[in-house]
């Protein structure tokens, strides 16, 4: 780890804390599945706002092995994608009854291969139910990795494996939940704060302001 990546995850670390902090709300590894297979290109205060009543409705994941997807549809019609999550939400809940005991399997091979279920969603599960050292690559991470240095990739998967050349394990998870706030509070990707932000000036993004 170089000196300027050391001072980045100091920082980071002075900011917001090493804290494991998801910001979906679960009790289960199910649960958290099924909440990150529901943020996809939607807000976690929305998903939040929906399960809080389909974790009511449907309390465990046979039960929404046996849901009917038109109903499932209505359930979680106010988030994006409603058509094909739903379908994926029961799927995938029907496959981890049959195929894993009905628990929640904690391989990446495993778990990508549920419907619905990528490399972020599996990283994610891996991370905050596992506690294995994964890196998950959203909007925030591919925007604010580019702009720090870290990565000139441009795809999810590269992005992951060049994080992880740079970062050491024990920051591997808090890193994503560090950049999202980051990202929501200061590096913005519309508007960037440069001038309030506490990593401006060892930032190599080309456009500070």
């Amino acid at each position: 780890m170089t000196k300027r990546t050391k001072s980045i995850l100091e920082r980071l670390d002075e900011r917001y804390t090493t804290e494991f902090r998801c910001s979906l709300n679960y009790t289960t590894p199910w649960e958290l599945l099924a909440a990150t297979m529901l943020s996809a290109q939607c807000t976690d205060e929305r998903v939040n706002i929906v399960t809080k009543d389909l974790f009511v409705k449907y309390p465990d994941v046979s039960a929404v092995a046996h849901a009917d997807v038109k109903e499932m549809e209505q359930d979680i019609r106010s988030i994006g994608f409603y058509h094909s999550k739903a379908k994926n939400l029961i799927e995938t809940a029907r496959r981890i009854c049959v195929d894993f005991g009905g628990e929640v399997p904690s391989s990446l091979e495993e778990l990508t291969s549920l419907p619905g279920v990528g490399r972020k969603t599996a990283n994610v599960i891996r991370g905050n139910i596992f506690h294995e050292p994964s890196i998950v690559v959203d909007t925030h991470v591919k925007r604010i990795s580019q702009r720090l240095g870290f990565t000139k990739e441009t795809e999810p998967e590269k992005i992951e494996y060049d994080l992880m050349k740079v970062l050491p394990k024990d920051h591997w998870i808090v890193y994503n939940i560090q950049i999202i706030t980051f990202g929501r509070e200061i590096c913005t990707a519309r508007a960037p704060k440069c001038s309030e932000c506490f990593l401006q000036d060892i930032c190599k993004s080309k456009d500070k302001r």
